[in-house]
């Protein structure tokens, strides 16, 4: 829905051949078909796992769940963990296993379930050792515009995922895709997470995901940290799970080309992020209602 939407809102409606067709009869209904058909002619992408490496039984557990999803619905799905959650509220709140061990734990889930591995950076020399193991270099948000950052994760040939800062708008993002292609990276993916609403809280302005299908084709919706409520749970950050398939379901509304969910067997005991993480059991009828 791309073209559709941001050609409808400057006014004009344009064919194949550019030609100004808005306003013929019956071309409304025609332009939303071949849109749609446009759009959908890409595979959305699914991004799952636990928001932490807490054990490799869970990593193993998640991940059995992740190939069975995938061989039932020939789905594109990329596991994802973090070795280091560098952002904590606290500075009592885990953290995870660290660099070294936390690759040696994603190197096995890769060589058992032949699974793609999607990770986050926090600081530039990770990213040459953690290329080792990913597929994907993930940018947290607060950090999406740390030049260092960038360059060296794209300097790897690995895509990387950029995760849009919740104080920046979609049009924002066409900087760090700039940053990551100008230092050898071509393969770049962004992702909406949500912007900053008061004090701990977010909203979703869901207009981001069209505006950053213009700077790349891989657009994706984080649909578990857009319920956050940062910082609001006494020292760690809160949030409502209920919200995230109707998250989801209005990402793919907007167009948007990839999911990114974060799940665990028992959030609700969790070490990070349980409040908004989605329940492994629920994550079947979600993906089905997207694909």
């Amino acid at each position: 829905m791309l073209k559709f939407v941001h050609s409808f809102c400057k006014g004009t409606i344009f064919d194949a051949e550019a030609r100004p067709i808005w306003g013929k009869k019956g071309n409304f209904a025609k332009i939303l078909q071949m849109e749609t058909k446009q759009n959908n002619s890409m595979k959305p992408l699914f991004i799952a796992g636990p928001c932490v490496i807490e054990s490799q039984e869970l990593l193993s557990t998640v991940a059995r769940e992740l190939c069975r999803l995938r061989e039932a619905f020939d789905l594109d799905i990329y596991f994802k963990a973090s070795f280091d959650k560098a952002n904590r509220t606290s500075i009592h709140s885990y953290r995870g296993p660290g660099l070294e061990r936390g690759l040696e734990m994603l190197q096995r889930v890769k060589e058992e379930f032949s699974l793609p591995i999607l990770t986050d950076i926090h600081e530039s020399w990770q990213a040459k050792p953690a290329a080792e193991v990913a597929d994907v270099l993930q940018i947290p948000a607060f950090l999406c515009r740390q030049t260092d950052l960038l360059v060296e994760a794209a300097k790897t040939g690995k895509t990387v995922n950029i995760k849009k800062a919740q104080f920046l708008s979609g049009t924002d993002m066409q900087f760090p895709v700039q940053k990551c292609r100008e230092s050898g990276c071509q393969d770049v993916w962004l992702t909406e997470r949500g912007n900053s609403f008061g004090y701990n809280n977010l909203v979703v302005d869901f207009r981001n995901i069209p505006d950053m299908l213009q700077y790349t084709p891989r657009v994706i919706m984080d649909c578990t940290h857009s319920v956050q409520r940062p910082g609001a749970a006494g020292g760690k950050t809160g949030g409502d799970r209920c919200f995230v398939p109707s998250m989801a379901l209005a990402a793919k509304a907007f167009g948007a080309t990839g999911y990114f969910f974060e799940i665990h067997p028992d959030p609700d005991n969790a070490l990070s992020d349980g409040p908004n993480m989605l329940k492994l059991d629920d994550f079947e009828a979600v993906v089905k209602s997207l694909i």
